[in-house]
């Protein structure tokens, strides 16, 4: 006799599935696990061509399947009987519970089992799919209403080369490509800024620069004097100090330098070296103009878009939600320490010095990368802008200044707390607690207003017109 059960082997294929049902003989079935099963599925009687013809799909099953996954053909001969009634249907029962599905009515064929079982699959899987297209959708939708609630969608830059606007996570990429384009039209600039921009360690090229220059005096000091205007690549003060900087065998290469192989004394195989062609006066100079280039050169970087943007008058000027790209910490990390510091506050309260309060004050103002500033204006509006934590009280002011129609009038800015701003003073925006966010007030300066309306003067908009042009509604 064969019995299938969840135990047993069971196997599933693209095409078709094998129900395989073996026991041993001698093996005893337990009878009430047998009379279960036979009341269960006591729907239908199978007729008796039915069982040949289960077991000859059977045998074809297991000659096409693997050695290694099902006994070999003989072998299942040899152990096995002919199924009964009874174990073709507690085969279809069990195949059933497998499946987690409400138990079909047993078929006369295991064709007709198989292709019930496969349109079984097919509609899970296509219930599946729905509700991962519908968990899909509703995690679009939660990204749009986080992104609307933010009180800026993130921190963006602009390249001085290509005008356009960045990432951050973009930035260096793009930039680097602007560099590269720029040798088809000044091969000179293109790699003075390689040198200045691709290597970060400052010192390191400094050190290159100044040995180029000196590759230059010496040429322009003794001009005929060929064993001045020739580089040994294999020299060790080129291979430490210039070769490892990018962009640097690109400027020696602007300025005439072109790759040679030369024999060298005492050597059987040639090297490879730099040699400038005998130059001309007027190129003498040019040479020098380009090394003072070199010498002047800065790092390209991208500046910060201040994303100014006005608002109308709103009850909600105070409230700020940040992107996380304003922290050097991450959301939760930071989250972690709030909480941490709301639990000790009190404590810590009393037993720290005025000092020791202030230096912990900067350590957490140190934990912001920029900071997002409102400033209110006398009708109520509000002028939004962002800023690095580090920027200075001055570059505040200039942001303000460039935002107003009347920029050459004395204004005042008035922080939380009272605290009066002044922009002579080099002031880090963090050191006036201005970090991650603050609302400021503006104000005229009362004797100059004065003087204005004495003389007849009036008051006109505040703002510039483009400004005014994309005024929005604070959320």
């Amino acid at each position: 006799m064969i019995l299938f059960s969840p135990s047993n082997s069971t196997q599933v294929q693209s095409s078709s599935f094998v129900v395989l049902l073996e026991r041993e003989p001698g093996d005893e079935l337990e009878e009430d696990v047998l009379e279960e099963e036979l009341e269960e599925d006591s729907e239908e009687e199978l007729e008796e061509d039915s069982q040949e013809e289960l077991k000859e799909d059977s045998q074809e099953e297991l000659e096409e399947d693997e050695p290694e996954k099902v006994p070999s053909v003989s072998s299942a001969k040899n152990k096995s009987y002919a199924p009964s009634e009874g174990a073709q249907r507690a085969g279809a029962a069990a195949l059933a519970r497998i499946e987690q599905h409400q138990r079909p009515k047993v078929h006369t064929s295991q064709d007709a089992i198989r292709n019930q079982v496969k349109r079984e699959l097919e509609a899970e899987a296509a219930a599946l799919a729905e509700k991962q297209n519908a968990a899909t959708a509703e995690g679009t939708n939660v990204l749009v209403k986080d992104l609307a609630c933010l009180s800026v969608s993130g921190v963006y830059f602009t390249c001085p080369l290509t005008g356009a606007t960045l990432t951050k996570s973009k930035r260096e990429v793009h930039i680097k490509e602007a560099i590269l384009m720029r040798f088809e039209e000044d091969a000179v600039e293109a790699s003075v800024m390689m040198v200045h921009t691709f290597n970060k360690d400052r010192e390191k090229v400094k050190t290159a620069v100044d040995i180029i220059s000196k590759y230059v005096d010496n040429i322009c000091k003794n001009p005929t004097e060929e064993k001045y205007r020739k580089i040994k690549l294999s020299n060790k003060v080129f291979q430490e100090k210039i070769r490892c900087m990018e962009g640097s065998r690109e400027f020696l290469e602007a300025l005439g330098f072109i790759s040679v192989m030369l024999p060298v004394d005492g050597q059987e195989e040639e090297e490879e070296f730099l040699v400038l062609p005998e130059q001309s006066p007027d190129d003498l100079e040019l040479m020098k103009e380009r090394r003072d280039r070199l010498q002047r050169g800065e790092p390209v970087r991208a500046q910060l878009d201040r994303q100014p943007q006005v608002f109308r008058p709103s009850p909600n000027a105070q409230r700020f939600e940040l992107p996380p790209e304003f922290y050097n910490l991450t959301a939760e990390e930071l989250k972690k320490e709030q909480q941490q510091r709301s639990e000790l506050v009190e404590k810590n309260a009393m037993l720290r010095t005025k000092a020791m309060r202030e230096k912990e004050e900067q350590r957490e103002r140190r934990k912001y990368n920029y900071t997002l500033l409102r400033i209110r204006l006398p009708d109520g509006s509000l002028l939004q802008g962002t800023f690095y934590a580090w920027d200075r009280l001055p570059v505040l002011f200039e942001f303000v200044r460039e935002s107003l129609v009347d920029g050459w009038q004395p204004f005042e800015l008035i922080a939380p707390g009272s605290q009066k701003l002044q922009e002579s003073e080099e002031v880090a925006l963090a050191e006036c607690n201005l970090v991650p966010a603050a609302l400021l007030t503006f104000a005229w300066d009362a004797a100059v207003q004065a003087d204005i309306a004495a003389a007849g003067g009036k008051s006109s908009s505040l703002l510039k017109p483009q400004l005014l042009e994309t005024i929005r509604t604070l959320s």
